[in-house]
């Protein structure tokens, strides 16, 4: 005996597609299937990303200045990535200088309707070469990408993060080329801007790098890059894992450490050094040097001020001490 059904309903025995409709309802319900993954989509930025990391790997191509080179020893240390974040480096000065820089780039981006001018159409031109995808967006996107007060003159481009060097692995290339060595470290500087105003002035003067300590202080990050004006593309910066650890090695290899204080004992115009392999030590913006630092110097500069200035900025006090070596080797 069948079960009695539902009142009203009625009972098809046939199989498919029922008539007039060609199986259209049943096919609509299955759907396209599984949206594809951003990265997937060959349209997506994501996808594009993905697609010029491919190129870029496929095309074997090394890492820009600050990478560690090859032979050098990888468990020296060095900041570890903490994750695969991009940076977005803007302006047009920085943004050409890491094209030219062969800086593994993933995007380019311009704003609408952007005013062209040379450095633009290099960039252009640059970016169209190496097949980095070049994605047109409005400047409140622009804006957004910059961060606060950031200026980025309708171009920015998307890197991987900052490789950093080892501070031994510097000195030695820098030896091997026959340069008189000529470095900056930084003790305790927090300021990102303060260290692309350091980055720059190094390449301006003739240095050869800086070194950051490992705690307690600025990375290279967007902002960094921005106020180097494109230097970090060319200025290899080293971590350190103790500074002072790191100043006594240089020490041992004929290395000068010199650090910059209000009340050195020796003035920067009488400094007789300048002819030696030296590293100028900067302190940071409130305290200055640290104590063991400050014990590990040779000698401790000052730079003449008027006395109704109480100090300079740390940026600034780089800038004059790399001026005046700069100036004291040329004679």
């Amino acid at each position: 005996m069948s079960k009695p059904g539902r009142p009203g309903a009625r009972k098809s025995t046939k199989k498919g597609a029922t008539k007039g409709t060609g199986g259209l309802g049943r096919k609509s319900l299955e759907g396209k299937g599984p949206t594809p993954k951003a990265e997937d989509r060959s349209w997506h930025v994501a996808g594009k990303r993905k697609a010029a990391q491919e190129r870029y790997a496929a095309a074997g191509g090394t890492g820009r200045p600050g990478a560690r080179v090859a032979g050098s020893n990888p468990n020296r240390g060095g900041r570890p990535k903490q994750n695969d974040d991009t940076e977005t480096v803007t302006g047009r000065n920085s943004v050409l200088e890491a094209l030219r820089a062969r800086i593994p780039a993933t995007a380019f981006y311009i704003a609408q309707r952007v005013e062209m001018d040379d450095r633009v159409k290099e960039m252009l031109s640059i970016a169209a070469h190496r097949e980095i995808p070049v994605l047109e967006v409005t400047r409140p996107e622009l804006d957004r990408m910059a961060g606060f007060d950031g200026v980025h003159q309708g171009v920015a481009l998307k890197v991987p993060p900052y490789e950093y060097a080892h501070p031994q692995d510097l000195l030695e290339k820098v030896i091997a080329t026959g340069q008189l060595p000529l470095l900056v470290a930084l003790d305790g500087v927090t300021d990102p801007r303060n260290l692309g105003a350091i980055i720059r002035s190094t390449a301006a003067f003739g240095g050869q790098g800086v070194i950051i300590p490992q705690r307690r202080s600025a990375g290279v990050n967007s902002a960094a890059w921005k106020t180097s004006a494109g230097a970090a593309a060319r200025i290899p910066v080293a971590i350190a894992p103790n500074l002072t650890t790191t100043l006594k090695e240089f020490k041992k290899q004929g290395v000068f450490v010199l650090g910059l204080d209000g009340d050195g004992d020796v003035s920067l115009p009488a400094l007789e050094l300048a002819d030696r392999p030296v590293v100028i030590v900067v302190g940071s913006e409130g305290k200055g040097l640290s104590r063991l630092v400050t014990e590990t110097c040779d000698q401790i500069v000052s730079i003449p001020i008027s006395a109704a200035t109480e100090s300079l900025n740390a940026g600034i006090a780089a800038s004059v001490a790399l001026y005046q070596v700069s100036t004291l080797r040329a004679e």
